[in-house]
C-alpha cells in the first residue's frame, strides 16, 4: 500500500488518554455514564463550539450523520490519514468521510494539482472545458462505460439516472430494496424515508432475497431497478451473487434499466464491486473518492439510455449543475485516479482491507461483535446473538448502546470513527495503525467482557 508523507503526531498521552477505563463495567448504562462524562471532560472546545454552531444551524449541526450526543466532536485539521480536533487530540481517520476520503488529507500530488489549477485556470469558468473530456475517457474507460455525465454528488447521480431510466422506458415505478441508500432524499429504511422523493414511485424488496426480487422487477410496471452491490449506510452488508444476478436476469426480462449504485463500491477494485462480481448493468452511478476528494458524482452506462441526456436531439432532458465541471474537480479527479489510485493499487489496498476485517472477524468471534464489508470499506454491528451472517437490514436487530460505548472508547484510543460503526480506509494508513486498531477492539471486548460475551 502506498506510503504517505510522515504524518503530524502528538504526544502518546494524547492518542491514549490515562483516564480510559482500565477496569470492567458489569452495568451497561453505568459504562454509558462514564464514557459520556469522560468525553465532556477531554472535550470542552467542542462543547463550546456546539453551543455557538447551534444559535445557527438547526441541532448545530449541518450534516444529521455526524451528530452524536451529547455533542458531536469538532475537528480543526486532517492531514495524511489523521484528523486533529479542536481539544487537541489526534486520531487515526477511519472515517474516511464515508469512502469519499480515500486519499487522505493531504496528499502532494492532488495539492499540487488543485494549487495549479487555480493559479494557471481559473476555479469557475462557465463553459465546457477539455479537461471534463480527460476525465470522462478515463472514467469511461476504468469502468466500461459507453457515455457518462457529471454532477455534484451521488445523491444527484443517482436521481438523474433514475430521470433517465424513466424517459428511456415510459415508466416511472422503480424497484429498491430496506436499508437502501441512494443519496439525501432516496434513502429506504422502514419503508420510503420521510423526506424522501417520489413516494408512491418506490416498490421495497427484501435485500438479499432473490426469489422476492424476481417476483417484485418482473411486474409490466417497473420501469428501473435500483440497487447497492453492498449496502453502505445500510451496515456493509454485501449482496450475494445470486441475489445481484437475479436483479440483471429480471430486469433484461422486462425492458427495465438496471440501474448499480457504485457510489461507495467503485473504490473495491480497478474497475469496480460489478467487475468482481460479473455484473454488466445498464448503468451505474458513481460519487465519492472520484473527485479526489472534493464534491463529486457521476452516471454512466448504456449508450441509448444516455442519448436521453443528449442536447442535440428534440425532447431531450434537461441536466444542468454550475459544478458539474467544475476545474478543482475535473483536474483533481483526474490526477487521483489516473496517478494515484491505478488499478494495481486498488487491487492491492483492498487485499489490505480484505485481511484487516478478518483480524476484526477473529479477536470478535464468540462476542455480541461482528464486522461485515468488502475489502476496504467494513462495518462494525452488535447484536445480542452475536450474528455474524447478515443478509438484510431486517435480520439483525442492532445492540445501539454497545455501538454508543464502542464510539466514545474507541475515540479515546486515538480512532475517528462514526457511530454508525462503518469504517473507510484511507490510503497510506500504517499498518502498524491496523494493527493498534485491533488490539484496542480486542481490548475492549476483554474488558466489557460480561457486556459482550455471548
Amino acid at each position: 500500500m502506498p506510503k504517505a508523507d510522515s504524518p503530524v503526531t502528538l504526544p502518546v498521552a494524547e492518542l491514549a488518554p490515562s483516564k480510559s477505563p482500565s477496569v470492567p463495567c458489569e452495568n451497561l448504562d453505568a459504562a454509558i455514564r462514564a464514557a459520556r462524562q469522560r468525553f465532556v471532560a477531554r472535550n470542552p472546545n467542542s462543547g463550546k463550539l456546539f453551543g455557538k454552531a447551534a444559535e445557527y444551524l438547526p441541532g448545530g449541526n449541518t450534516r444529521t450523520l455526524l451528530y452524536t450526543a451529547p455533542y458531536p466532536v469538532f475537528m480543526k485539521k486532517g492531514e495524511h490519514y489523521q484528523v486533529f480536533d479542536e481539544d487537541g487530540h489526534a486520531y487515526t481517520d477511519f472515517v474516511g468521510e464515508l469512502t469519499a476520503g480515500l486519499y487522505g488529507h493531504s496528499h502532494p500530488l492532488i495539492k499540487k494539482t488543485l494549487i495549479d489549477t487555480i493559479n494557471n485556470i481559473g476555479l469557475n469558468l462557465g463553459s465546457t472545458i477539455a479537461q471534463e473530456t480527460a476525465h470522462a475517457k478515463l472514467i469511461c474507460s476504468r469502468f466500461h462505460l459507453d457515455k457518462v455525465r457529471f454532477t455534484n454528488s451521488g445523491t444527484e447521480a443517482n436521481l438523474h439516472a433514475l430521470a433517465g431510466a424513466r424517459k428511456f422506458t415510459g415508466k416511472r415505478k422503480v424497484a429498491v430494496f430496506s436499508g437502501g441508500y441512494h443519496g439525501a432524499v432516496l434513502g429506504f429504511w422502514d419503508g420510503v424515508q420521510e423526506n424522501g422523493v417520489d413516494q408512491d414511485d418506490w416498490v421495497i424488496g427484501r435485500y438479499n432475497d432473490a426469489g422476492l426480487a424476481k417476483r417484485l422487477i418482473e411486474k409490466d410496471d417497473i420501469g428501473a431497478v435500483l440497487v447497492e452491490g453492498m449496502q453502505g449506510a445500510g451496515g456493509c452488508i454485501p449482496g450475494t451473487k445470486e441475489f445481484l444476478m437475479q436483479i440483471q436476469e429480471s430486469a433484461k426480462k422486462i425492458g427495465a434499466v438496471f440501474i448499480l449504485d457504485e457510489v461507495m463500491t467503485s473504490r473495491l477494485g480497478p474497475s469496480g464491486l460489478q467487475a468482481i462480481v460479473g455484473l454488466k448493468p445498464d448503468l451505474t452511478t458513481f460519487g465519492k473518492y472520484l473527485g479526489g476528494g472534493l464534491a463529486f458524482g457521476a452516471f454512466g452506462g448504456r449508450e441509448d439510455i444516455m442519448a436521453v441526456y443528449d442536447p442535440r436531439s428534440p425532447g431531450s432532458l434537461a441536466h444542468s449543475g454550475t459544478f458539474n465541471n467544475n476545474t478543482l474537480v475535473m483536474h483533481a479527479g483526474f490526477t487521483a485516479l489516473s496517478e494515484i489510485y491505478k488499478p494495481e493499487v486498488a487491487v492491492e489496498f483492498n487485499r489490505v482491507g480484505d485481511s484487516f476485517r478478518t483480524s476484526l472477524q477473529s479477536v470478535s468471534k464468540g462476542t455480541k461483535m461482528s464486522v461485515t464489508g468488502l475489502g476496504s470499506i467494513c462495518g462494525i454491528h452488535f447484536s445480542q446473538n452475536g450474528q455474524t451472517e447478515i443478509s438484510s437490514r431486517e435480520s439483525i436487530e442492532e445492540d445501539m448502546p454497545l455501538k454508543d460505548l464502542f464510539y466514545m472508547e474507541l475515540m479515546e484510543n486515538g480512532f475517528w470513527i462514526n457511530k454508525r460503526g462503518s469504517m473507510a480506509l484511507i490510503l497510506g494508513t500504517p499498518q502498524s495503525e491496523l494493527d493498534r486498531f485491533v488490539e484496542c477492539v480486542e481490548s475492549f471486548l476483554r474488558r466489557h467482557k460480561s457486556l459482550v460475551s455471548l
